[in-house]
């Protein structure tokens, strides 16, 4: 029983039952943890991370050896040749929009292989104003997904011969279709060279680094972008993002961030190095407490009669369970939850509001030490059919656990659930 919230003494019941459920997932996600825990150390010490790295510069960062030798580190982790790793991006899709400018030429071709991007995308492709990827000639295509969630493997294979760039998106996104697994990225990448060997493999890698114990680029991808407020900056990154991969395609990129003929070699890291390495060095371990929070999210909420995805015991690849709750009040209650079991603004109570870059209002529960960090406790997502939260997040397992329960205890006094 808790000591200090007022928990439903059988809801807390079913919590300690979805606990026992969960057990050999929970078994499984503690040896990758420890895994990873051991790879990242390895990197560290591989690249003799000294204490004059953890400090940084000013002006134009000329001569940063602690800003070269983070991106050392992240590349060794993320089995890539080198990485660009920056406080300056400003989220996933900063780095994603610095990544595909950076290789995409006028008259290219962009093919996503995992359907429509995420939404926040949609302006970076298809804008008729503000020099989007469309206004400067590049063309864009896509293979929708299986009717079940999966990759169409066939159509891969038909149509990926011309494509530039091939684009998969791990994650769900706003969707209930499973997250696409690093094997079945490999599977991907294996389909798109055997007709077409020069074309550039982009993963969004957002909410997957380290849920499993290899990553993209260990099995071909050619740029992996990221960002560092959600599982690799392990809490502790304040902002900033990531992009690895092939050492010719990080150079190009960094063109795109900086200048021709600069890339790299200016941007002062400012006092960022410490919190970027630390937050890296913590990352396993609180993805680790994020995967937790997430399993006991599903098998908790499955007890309780909903659908989540995906299931308790299935194997994960990203942070995020999607829970289907069937109604408006119920997605908002939810999320009032969440936020009730939050360390910061746990007083506020979210509300669906018009945010930039979606097509329908959103409702998001984030009482965060940073603002937006979706490996932190959190809840979002649009009102509109089939009302599924989508649940992230969870610095310490414990607490993300109180949060859940919490939020079932906002749909069981506003009378939407009953036990």
């Amino acid at each position: 029983m808790s000591c200090y919230f007022d928990i439903n003494k059988k809801l807390e019941s079913i919590a300690q039952e979805a606990e026992a459920k969960a057990s050999e997932s929970f078994a499984r996600i503690d040896h990758t943890a420890r895994i990873n825990s051991e790879k990242v150390l390895k990197a560290f010490i591989d690249e003799r991370v000294g204490d004059m790295h953890l400090k940084g510069t000013t002006g134009y960062g000329y001569g940063d050896d602690g800003r070269d030798k983070l991106d050392a580190v992240f590349a060794k982790v993320l089995g890539a040749e080198d990485a660009l790793v920056r406080h300056n991006f400003v989220n996933g899709t900063h780095a994603i929009s610095t990544a595909l400018f950076g290789v995409l030429r006028p008259g290219d071709l962009m093919l996503s292989l995992t359907g429509k991007p995420y939404d926040t995308l949609n302006d970076v492709i298809f804008a008729e104003k503000g020099g989007s990827l469309a206004e400067f000639g590049i063309k864009y295509d896509q293979i929708d997904l299986l009717p079940d969630g999966r990759v169409n493997f066939g159509q891969i294979r038909e149509r990926a011969r011309n494509c530039k760039v091939a684009y998969i998106q791990r994650s769900r996104g706003y969707s209930l279709r499973p997250s696409i697994t690093v094997s079945e990225i490999g599977e991907m990448i294996d389909a798109v060279k055997s007709v077409n060997p020069t074309a550039i493999i982009m993963v969004d890698n957002c909410y997957g680094e380290l849920v499993e114990r290899i990553e993209p680029c260990d099995v071909g991808a050619d740029l992996i972008i990221g960002s560092l407020i959600k599982n690799l900056g392990g809490g502790i990154a304040p902002t900033g993002g990531y992009i690895a991969g092939r050492k010719d395609l990080i150079e190009l990129c960094s063109y795109r961030l900086t200048t021709v003929g600069t890339g790299k070699e200016v941007g002062c890291s400012l006092d960022m190095n410490r919190s970027l390495f630390m937050g890296l060095f913590y990352a396993p371990e609180t993805v680790k407490n994020a995967v937790k929070t997430a399993t006991f999210a599903s098998a908790f909420f499955e007890k309780l009669g909903f659908e989540a995805f995906p299931h308790y015991g299935e194997y994960r690849t990203d942070i995020i369970t999607a829970i289907k709750l069937g109604s408006r009040d119920a997605l908002i209650a939810f999320c009032e939850g969440i936020q009730s079991g939050s360390p910061v603004d746990s007083f506020v109570t979210p509300e669906p509001w018009d945010m930039p870059g979606y097509d329908s209002q959103v409702i998001m529960a984030a009482g965060a030490f940073t603002m937006g960090a979706s490996i932190e406790l959190s809840a979002d997502a649009p009102l509109r059919e089939p009302f599924a939260v989508w649940l992230q997040g969870g610095l310490t397992y414990d607490t993300g656990r109180t949060g859940v329960i919490l939020a079932a205890q906002r749909l069981l006094d506003k009378g939407i659930i009953s036990i």
